[in-house]
Parts: structure tokens; sequence; C-alpha cells
């Protein structure tokens, strides 16, 4: 009799979902808001504000290759292979994460004050590390967790669902304190404005990281591991050498359909971390939103988003994976080329807004499409991946390698935040934190990034014999799914 492949259904579902949501809200917040509270209400410089955050991202990037193999090599235990990760971390995340908005503030005559600089790079660093050995061992999950292409996608719009929603908490709380500011384009910390910012944000941090702390112990207790206990997997019980690491290693940088797919993830990553950290001072310096206003981006985040996720899930299911992928990026790459329009200084304010709407209704509604298609095509080219492994059984070889491959696209990723947060941080340095002409053009350039990602997403293709033997399994028909590739 054969087994019938594993899958996540309903609760189970949901609080594996939830670990992302949990992780992603404060993480959210933190790259939306760290940069604008730092410099604009902490004094600190820019650029060494963005140095701590790229500091942050690449250990992170580290923290998640070595989490990654750590997970591959873990003998299972009571609470299985991978779910223990999310504990062990958890009380410095949780610290770190609060502490975060309680820095000694810079003088004002004073940007490089070294007592803020080393606590806001100490932090950083120590909250990246606790906070890489829940998110990567949560993510390679997925391929144990469930074994069918149809139940992935299903996952991935769930964990992509909770994004939305984490990505509108993390930028609706700070905007609703942007918006009763007196003078929202004066908030350093000596001022009235910045000493309401200063005073409301710790309490803030502290709300989202028990968000945090609540939906990381519902994936704990929800993820089932136990199918470890009747495996036949042979885990080395030797303790991993720097040697086997290496090796490790090359399994995802040898493939080449993977190594394009990071390369997919690198751009991708840089244009998130740009809106990311560029949107507050585009709406305050070049909008020139105030009061009010600045619930207009709350109402587009929210709104655009929905109807993404609707629009992007729907055309999903009738088209395959990798040509719905490359529409959403191409929608991407226009509408942010088409914020350029607003070097134009000559628009009247209800044309800004309502060119506004368009523009970054779409950036957000496609950007957070991408989580949809993400997860599944990852997940597909690790099981491409362990099928050519022959010296292993089919099983065993997925649980060798998933927390490897995940751990390299993290790492990918954190690369990629960490470049776009440097290059940010030497842009906007000085008076150019306040140049509406450098941050529309910093914004624009999204689209070049997004444009790169698109020339590696058209180089990869999927395995049809693969995929569709996947497809079977999950009660696909062979022919249904080669209608689709």
């Amino acid at each position: 009799m054969v087994e019938s492949p594993r899958e996540l259904h309903g609760m189970r579902l949901i609080g594996y979902a939830l670990g992302n949501f949990g992780l992603i809200l404060t993480n959210m917040f933190i790259g939306v808001f760290l940069f604008q509270y730092y410099v604009y209400t902490i004094n600190l410089d820019s650029i060494l504000t963005s140095v701590g955050i790229s500091l942050q991202l690449i250990f992170s990037a580290i923290s998640s290759i070595i989490f990654g193999i750590l997970a591959d090599n873990k003998k299972p235990a009571k609470f299985g292979k991978r779910r223990p990760f999310l504990l062990y971390g958890l009380p410095t995340w949780v610290l770190t994460s609060i502490i975060l908005w309680l820095p000694p503030k810079c003088p004002q005559n004073n940007s490089l004050f070294i007592p803020t600089v080393a606590f806001l790079w100490s932090i950083l660093i120590i909250q990246s590390i606790s906070g890489s050995s829940m998110m990567t061992v949560h993510f390679s999950m997925l391929t144990e967790q469930s074994q069918t292409h149809q139940n992935r996608e299903k996952i991935a719009a769930a964990i992509t669902f909770f994004q939305i929603i984490a990505s509108i908490l993390a930028l609706m709380l700070p905007l609703i304190i942007e918006s009763i500011l007196p003078n929202p384009e004066n908030v350093k910390w000596w001022e009235p404005s910045g000493q309401i910012v200063f005073s409301y944000m710790p309490w803030i941090g502290t709300s989202f990281t028990s968000f945090g702390v609540i939906s990381i112990l519902i994936t704990f207790f929800s993820v089932d591991e136990s199918f470890h206990k009747t495996t036949t997997l042979k885990i080395s019980q030797k303790k991993a050498a720097l040697k086997s690491f290496i090796h490790q290693m090359k399994t995802p940088l040898w493939d080449k359909k993977y190594r394009n797919y990071l390369s997919v993830r690198l751009f991708t990553s840089i244009s998130g971390k740009i809106l990311g950290v560029i949107v507050i001072p585009f709406l305050t310096y070049t909008l020139l939103f105030t009061g009010s206003k600045y619930y207009i981006y709350v109402g587009v985040s929210i709104i655009s988003k929905m109807i993404g996720f609707y629009i992007w899930r729907k055309l999903l299911k009738k088209n395959s994976i990798l040509k719905i992928y490359m529409i959403c990026i191409i929608s991407s790459i226009i509408s942010c080329l088409l914020e350029l329009v607003f070097l134009i200084k000559l628009l009247s304010v209800e044309f800004e807004i309502a060119f506004f709407i368009f523009t970054m209704g779409t950036i957000l509604g496609s950007m957070y499409g991408l989580g949809l298609f993400e997860p599944p095509l990852a997940s597909a080219l690790i099981y491409e991946a362990a099928d050519r492994i022959e010296d292993l059984d089919f099983d065993e070889a997925v649980s060798k390698i998933s927390g490897v491959y995940f751990g390299l696209n993290s790492f990918i990723m954190a690369a990629g935040q960490s470049m776009a947060s440097f290059i940010i941080g030497i842009i906007l340095t000085g008076r150019n934190a306040e140049n509406s002409t450098i941050i529309t053009i910093t914004l624009a350039s999204m689209g070049i990034f997004y444009l790169l990602s698109l020339f590696f997403l058209k180089r990869i293709k999927l395995e049809k014999k693969f995929i569709s033997k996947e497809a079977l399994s999950s009660g696909v028909s062979e022919d249904d799914f080669s209608l689709k590739e």
C-alpha cells in the first residue's frame, strides 16, 4: 500500500503559517521604521544607521546558512528535528527586539555619537542571529511538512495573506503617530514632534514583539514531526565540521536552476528593502503629506495588497507558476518606473494623489503577490535536486538538503537587503535625506532591480516529468498539469 503524501490542512496549516507571521510582523516593523527612527528622531547619521542595518543583514545571512545546515544534520529527538530551533533563539530575539527602541540619544550637535552607534550595531547583530535560527528553520520545514506542489501553493497563499496583514500592521501604527505629529518634517528627539515619537516607539515595539512570540509558540505546538519516528532516514550523529558545512553548500551552489532562483530573490529583496526604507520619506518630503493624508497610504496599502492577493492567486490556479511570476514582476517594473513622473514639479495635488494611488497600489499588489510563487518554486527546485541524488532515498535526500537550500535563500535575501540599505544610507546622507528629487529617483530605481530579477527568472525551466509525478500524487492528472506548463 502506497503511503499518501504528507500535507498541511486546517488548523495545522494556519498554525504553521502563523510562525512566519510572528517573525515577519516584527521584522517588517523594524525594516520600515528603524531607519526613519534613528536618522530623523535619534539624530544618528544615515550612513552609520545603514551600516548597522547592513551588519544586521550580513549576520542574518551567515546565520541562515549555519542554522539551515545544523537543522539538516540534527538527529530527530523528542520534539522533532527542526521544530526545537523555533525556541532556541526566542528569548534573545524578544529582548533585543524590544530594547532596540530605547537607544541612547545623539546630542544635537553630534550625529556620530559613539554610544548610540555601539548600541545599535550590537543589538541588531544579536537580534539578527537569534531571528535567523527561527526563520530559516521555519521555511526549511515546508518541504517535509508538505510533499505536494498543490498543497504548498495553498500554504504559500496562507503565508502571503498573513504577510499582508503583518505589513499593514507594521506600517499603520507608525503612520498613525506620524499623522498626529504637529510637525512631521521636524521630529528630532529634542523637538515636540520627536518627543512624541520617542515616547511611543518602545510601546509599539513591545506590542509587535508580543504578537511575534504568541505566533511562534502556536507554530511550535501546531507542527508535527512525528513522521521522523517511522522514517528510514539515516541522520549522521557526528558533529558537523567546517569542511562538512562547505561541502553541503556545494549542492545548491552548483545547482544552475537554483542559482538563477537565488538571483531573482537577490534583486526582488533589494527592491523590497528600498520601498521599506524610502516610503515614509517619500510621503513626507515628496508628496508633503501631513496629518490625515498619511491614511491615504494606509488605505492604498490595505486595498491594493488584498486585491493583488486575490488576482495573483486566481491567475495562479489557471496558469503555470513561472508564467504568472513573470507577469507579476513585469507589472512591478512598469509601476516603479512610473514613479519618475513625480519629478515634474508642476503637477496638481489632486493628480499627484491619484497617480500615487495607482502606481503605489500596483507596486504593493505585485510585491505581496511574490510570496505566492517563491516558496512553492523553491520547494519544487529542492525536490528536483533531491531526485538527482542517486545514493540516497528520496525522502532522505530532501531532509538532507532542505535546510541548506532555504538557508542559502535567506542568505541571498539578507545580502540584497544589506546592499540596498547601505546604498540608501550613502544616498540619503546629510541634506539628501530631505531632498524630494533624490528620494523619488531612489524609489523609482526599484524598477531596475525588478528588471534584473525578470532576466534570471526567464532562465528557470521546471522539469515537467518530475512536477507531473508530484502533481499526480496530489490527485492532479499529468495531462492537466502539462496544459499549464
